[in-house]
């Protein structure tokens, strides 16, 4: 079980640059909105691609999705503990919960 990160604590992180965010959604869903400094990073992209965009393996990583009903960002939080990721976390409320608490997103 992924430990949890609060919307206070992920700002706190975001802004003082101390964290990793990961968007588990990617694609169209990552372009239209995501997380400010967040890297996209689908459930079947993580073996392909997870060396190459999160190269420190002991650095502090978020994985967030829409909110809680979206399996994504567990499926990819546990995916990088797997693969020897050792201060993974989820963002279990998501995008919709930062988006309605006014906080800043992103676009590509």
């Amino acid at each position: 079980m992924t430990a949890l990160i609060s919307r206070e604590e992920l700002k706190a992180g975001i802004d003082a640059g101390t964290v990793t965010v990961v968007d588990a959604l990617g694609g169209d869903y990552y372009a239209k909105q995501h997380l400010p400094g967040a890297v996209a990073l689908a459930p079947g992209q993580v073996d392909a691609m997870a060396s190459s965009v999160l190269p420190d393996r002991n650095a502090a990583i978020v994985t967030y999705c829409t909110g809680p009903s979206c399996p994504n960002s567990g499926q990819v939080a546990d995916r990088l503990t797997a693969l020897g990721y050792a201060n993974v976390r989820k963002y279990r409320e998501g995008i919709e919960d930062w988006a309605d608490a006014g906080l800043p997103t992103e676009s590509s």
